[in-house]
């Protein structure tokens, strides 16, 4: 029976042969598959021997269901990285600059003022955490000046206070022991610091070009958030030049939406090479902000670095006024004669003093470019090196004249 069904299934083609109808056994069983077994050879020999009408047909048929469109991207992007390497490159660029970061601990003493002038004050400890990336072998770390200086922060009210750091310890990577540093010197400008450990033989980082960073580049975020030592997240960049005020300083930073947190500070941005292109400062929180972080470029690091290292402090040349910005309503409401920077004194034995600059003056040029406002122009001013000559356009009693200051070192 079942070999009936197995013939059913194959000679049901006869439905397409009605002309063809053998009149005994021996045709059905043996012409039939004979002469349909020649005709399949016949159709596989022309196919591959090249019957054009056969061979154009099937081979069309392969080709056109087997094409694939793509798409090539336009732009002036020369390198794409797949999808598929984006866990490598996260891998390697940790690997690479893990070694280079640590962690942290800042110890403070907190005084609670009496009220009203009752009872004594009291005193506790305070401590706070932050990132630092190292520079060089024999142990000298960069940071955030705002980690270890509270000058820097609001750390200062009516009924308590906050001493400077009475200690500071660093931890290494992959190392439970903690480090006595020394602070060789801070800038509250560039809200940046140097610490100094004693320990030779440590993996300095290795530093990008951050005028080469671009957005949309891969970016990761090295440091100790929350405490948490050698966490890294990763991002892209979303700006460049991306200027950001905090606390009456202006800054031009690098963004970022690689996670950032508290304890971040002073930790490294790296590109995917693992190299460093900045130094994570900063980030915007609170209801609906999320992903906005951002670093200080790296390059404009370096000169700072070296100071604070050489004379534990930033060279600045100086010019020696307190200054405001002058907007609209003040020149109107005070009947001033025109927009600029308005010298509200005068320090003594300055180099704008020694100038002749005077209190009441308005500044409307720097080196014949206009300004409006003490940022643009200390931009300007440290532009130069101590010992130039920098020369000040003023409006006094509505009449403008140029005055030519020499520049000396910040006292």
């Amino acid at each position: 029976m079942e070999e009936n069904e197995n013939k059913f299934e194959v000679v049901s083609s006869k439905t397409l042969r009605n002309d063809f109808k053998p009149s005994n056994g021996f045709g059905k069983n043996v012409l039939l598959p004979f002469f349909s077994g020649i005709a399949g050879c016949a159709l596989v020999i022309g196919t591959c021997f090249g019957i054009p009408s056969v061979k154009e047909k099937i081979i069309g048929e392969v080709t056109v269901n087997s094409t694939v469109e793509t798409s090539i991207p336009s732009g002036s992007t020369t390198n794409l990285i797949s999808l598929s390497s984006y866990s490598n490159t996260a891998v390697f660029a940790a690997n690479k600059i893990l070694p280079s970061i640590v962690g942290i601990q800042v110890t403070y003493t907190t005084t609670t003022n009496s009220f009203f002038g009752f009872g004594m004050p009291s005193t506790s400890e305070a401590t706070a955490s932050g990132s630092g990336i190292i520079i060089s072998e024999d142990g000298y770390i960069v940071t955030n000046n705002h980690v270890v200086d509270t000058s820097s922060s609001n750390s200062s009210y009516s009924y308590y206070s906050i001493s400077d750091a009475t200690s500071v310890k660093v931890k290494l990577y992959n190392s439970d022991e903690l480090y006595d540093a020394k602070i060789i010197g801070k800038d509250s400008q560039t809200d940046l610091a140097i610490l100094k450990i004693e320990k030779t033989g440590l993996t300095a980082a290795e530093f990008a070009d951050s005028d080469d960073v671009t957005v949309g580049e891969f970016a990761m975020a090295v440091g100790s958030p929350l405490g948490l030592d050698t966490t890294v997240t990763t991002g892209i960049v979303s700006a460049v030049n991306r200027e950001v005020e905090s606390d009456g300083t202006t800054y031009v930073c690098i963004q970022t939406d690689a996670a950032i947190n508290s304890g971040n500070s002073g930790g490294a941005l790296v590109n995917s090479d693992g190299k460093v292109i900045g130094i994570n400062t900063l980030k915007l929180s609170g209801t609906g902000v999320e992903g906005i972080g951002f670093a200080i470029p790296i390059n404009s690091t370096l000169d700072v670095i070296d100071d604070l290292i050489e004379y534990n402090k930033v060279l600045r040349p100086y010019i020696g006024i307190n200054g405001i910005d002058l907007t609209d309503s003040i020149v109107e409401k005070y009947k001033l004669s025109s927009l600029g920077v308005y010298v509200q004194s005068v320090e003594n034995f300055s180099p704008a003093e020694k100038a002749g600059l005077q209190a009441g003056d308005i500044i409307v040029k720097a080196d014949g470019t206009e300004i409006k406002t003490v940022d643009e122009l200390n931009n300007i001013k440290n532009s130069h090196n101590i010992g130039d000559t920098m020369t000040l356009t003023i409006n006094r009693n509505g009449k403008e004249s140029d005055i030519t200051i020499t520049l000396e070192e910040t006292p």
